[in-house]
């Protein structure tokens, strides 16, 4: 688990929002589709609380991702579902906060 310390939500609240700025991506092809969505949702409790559960970060993290199967390979909604897998999985390993990082801009450039 990620220390719940100042410094950590602060990188898990900037990968909350990356995923989020992204996250149209994905549910303007897929609007019934709601685990990316939960994913980030899943991080932004921990965020909030400092409460950690490695089932629920992980069923949510593993969730969105596939969520990102459905989508056609390299499409920005592919790389957005992507950015909120790794967003929910924050909170367990800080460093997934580059992962977000990655899919988000592979979500933007894909979108263009």
């Amino acid at each position: 688990m990620a220390k719940h310390t100042k410094r950590n939500m602060g990188v898990a609240l900037t990968a909350a929002k990356r995923a989020e700025r992204v996250l149209p991506y994905f549910e303007r092809r897929y609007p019934k589709d709601e685990r990316p969505r939960k994913a980030i949702a899943a991080l932004r409790t921990w965020i909030r609380t400092g409460v950690f559960s490695m089932p629920v970060i992980r069923k949510a993290s593993l969730a969105a991702h596939a969520a990102a199967r459905k989508a056609p390979e390299d499409s920005a909604a592919r790389a957005a579902a992507r950015a909120a897998g790794q967003a929910a999985a924050v909170a367990h390993v800080i460093t997934h906060a580059r992962g977000v990082a990655y899919y988000a801009k592979k979500a933007v450039l894909l979108g263009k």
